[in-house]
């Protein structure tokens, strides 16, 4: 019945010598420092977002992003890393696209656990472009610590990024290790593939440790649900959907339905929130009956309630502390009514330090001014736009290019852009 498996060195500076004893001491300090001595150590300003734009040439923003999900205070680990992945070929846009996926892969053992797995894929016959084009595509299977298992999903993964590359679809048949999850994920994943689900959704599947991708049966069933309620399989949220409907059980999904008609959705409003949010039943009742007693309590009505959930339905899974700080910011300092944040709920959901903070302040500082008029900008046209937008808009039009700057420092003060 299963019909549907068919698929880096800092420089150090001398400081100048005030007399001969100095000059002798630093001289000779100089002459038998070791590499080790000038790198850069604790307290010496290292950063990893540093270390990422000077070794890899990222942008600020995104080695900030990578920073926040590995830790290291020297660059021993990570300078061996990429040395080793140079070695074998990876250009630097390869190994930026590598450690932007899998971070924790700069703190890797190079000598006693990466150096090995390249040479036992190199030595099953990989060559140089086929490797560095596999592991870019899913770094991650170099934490898959069994020989066996790391040539097993090395060879699915390079199967199907052969397949795809030919103009016309191909069906794969593989050959699977009988009873174990392997065989059950290859096989799940194969049937994600041949049902359209691209790439860069499929491989981060072969390499979870989520349930929802070993099962059979189950597995089977709420694909199958899924595909019924008409979710697109080339999108992510096809993916999200698979993996609530797999976690909850018919009666659960049941339960939460039944809190939401209690607050007042009907069951198609409830579905179809869940199509544009599939994690939305995944919030518990309380976590529910919380978010919608914040709201309420902030004068929101349950008329409007109603229409910010369908809209934006995260607001439900927002801290009630983030949720009156916001509101508190734009309706008692900005002077926003309560309606305009219920019709542009997504507000909610905007970083307070990054965009909030920093837009309203050059908002008040065109007010200020009167270069605004007496009305204030609605809230989506101030927060919902893009950066480049709202900098066109409302920065880079004025002719006074010393109040341009100053509105620039404005923006980008709390923003960090």
């Amino acid at each position: 019945m299963y019909t549907l498996i068919l698929h880096g060195r800092r420089l150090v500076e001398l400081q100048i010598w005030r007399n001969l004893r100095v000059s002798v001491t630093l001289l000779q300090n100089a002459s038998f420092s070791s590499p080790s001595d000038v790198s850069p150590r604790k307290g010496q300003n290292f950063t990893v977002s540093s270390y990422l734009v000077d070794s890899l040439g990222l942008t600020r923003k995104l080695a900030d992003s990578i920073s926040k999900k590995v830790t290291f205070e020297e660059k021993g680990h990570p300078d061996s890393v990429l040395t080793l992945l140079r070695t074998h070929g990876f250009t630097d846009s390869q190994i930026s696209t590598i450690i932007t996926d899998y971070p924790l892969l700069l703190v890797a053992d190079a000598d006693e656990s990466l150096a090995p797995k390249l040479k036992l894929l190199q030595n099953r016959g990989a060559s140089t472009s086929e490797l560095t084009e596999v592991l870019s595509k899913v770094p991650k299977i170099l934490r898959i610590k069994k020989d066996k298992a790391l040539g097993r999903y090395y060879d699915f993964v390079k199967e199907i990024i052969e397949a795809d590359k030919s103009s016309k679809f191909e069906r794969l048949c593989l050959s699977l290790p009988q009873g174990s999850k392997q065989e059950n994920k290859i096989r799940n994943v194969l049937v994600l593939r041949d049902l359209g689900v691209p790439q860069r959704l499929l491989f981060p599947l072969l390499i979870s440790r989520s349930a929802h991708v070993c099962g059979k049966e189950r597995f089977e069933e709420s694909l199958k649900k899924v595909l019924e309620m008409g979710f697109d399989p080339t999108t992510p949220k096809f993916v999200k959907a698979l993996h609530t409907v797999y976690e909850l059980s018919d009666k659960t999904i049941e339960e939460k339905v039944n809190v939401y008609k209690r607050l007042g959705f009907g069951v198609g409003d409830v579905w179809k929130i869940f199509k544009k949010h599939p994690s939305f039943l995944k919030f518990s009742e309380k976590n529910i009956s919380n978010s919608i007693d914040t709201f309420l309590g902030l004068g929101f009505s349950r008329v409007e309630l109603a229409g910010m959930v369908k809209r934006f339905p995260q607001c439900i899974g927002l801290s009630t502390e983030t949720v009156k700080k916001k509101n508190e910011f734009l309706v008692e300092k900005m002077n926003w009514p309560l309606k305009s944040l219920a019709l542009f709920p997504h507000v909610f959901g905007c970083s307070m330090e990054k965009r909030i903070v920093p837009r309203c302040e050059v908002i008040k500082a065109l007010m200020s001014k009167g270069l605004l008029g007496s009305e204030l900008p609605s809230v989506s046209s101030v927060l919902a736009c893009t950066d480049h937008m709202f900098m066109k808009t409302y920065v880079s039009k004025h002719d006074d290019k010393v109040f341009v700057d100053e509105l620039m420092a404005i923006f980008t003060k709390d923003g960090d852009l």
